[in-house]
């Protein structure tokens, strides 16, 4: 046992040798406490407790009446349950943001049952987090990746990856010479797995940055 913390140790320092240069680290987070908020600060990504349990903002809409308040009307993702529900508001209603911490993590691997297992940058601590709460995210992170792990009441209940990121392109259709089409795109397979239309000039085996929100491209990856 006493040899695994000097294995997590290499394992770290092998990895970040080899991250791209244009990626930058993830830093640890001090806990966010429970805030009082309405209606007006609701935006996307926000996450809240109802019920005793975290919900993020997934979009939102606001339909004004010609008499009366306005309302507010919000999609949900339970992080815990993974489903979704839509709640209209009346203008003011009042809520509190979950009690999160995020903890930067190093992605290390997947085992048989499609459950990830991330390294603590700081502690080094081995963390499984089950298959379906890293389901959204999972096509965007490799080997090495270092990312955010988000806790609630002890418990991790999101992955985020960073974005955007630098990923290179495994397969791609060859640009045809002579084609100058205006906003021509192509399909590419990520080193990720992910794939994403890029623009027809892009050759396989170049680095680019992309949106990982968003699944977008951005640009080609410039060397520092």
């Amino acid at each position: 046992m006493a040899l695994r913390p000097l294995l997590l140790t290499g394992l770290l320092a092998t990895s970040a040798a080899f991250a791209p240069a244009t990626n930058h680290a993830i830093t640890r987070s001090s806990p966010l406490s429970m805030v009082a908020v309405d209606t007006s600060d609701i935006k996307n990504g926000l996450t809240i407790e109802l019920d005793g349990e975290p919900y993020k903002v997934l979009n939102f809409s606001i339909m004004k009446q010609a008499r009366g308040a306005a309302k507010t009307t919000i999609k949900f993702k339970n992080l815990k349950r993974g489903n979704t529900i839509e709640n209209t508001y009346r203008s003011g209603e009042k809520f509190e943001t979950a009690q999160i911490d995020r903890q930067p993590s190093q992605y290390t691997y997947e085992d048989e049952s499609g459950n990830y297992f991330f390294m603590d940058s700081e502690t080094f601590e081995e963390v499984m987090v089950e298959s379906q709460i890293v389901e959204d995210q999972k096509k965007w992170i490799i080997e090495g990746m270092e990312v955010n792990l988000v806790f609630f009441k002890g418990e991790v209940i999101e992955v985020q990856v960073p974005s955007p990121y630098v990923y290179e392109i495994v397969e791609t259709e060859p640009n045809v010479k002579g084609n100058t089409a205006q906003g021509y795109t192509k399909p590419a397979l990520l080193d990720c797995g992910a794939t994403i239309n890029i623009p027809g000039f892009i050759e396989q085996g170049a680095s680019i940055k992309v949106d990982s929100e968003k699944g977008e491209y951005i640009q080609v990856a410039k060397d520092d």
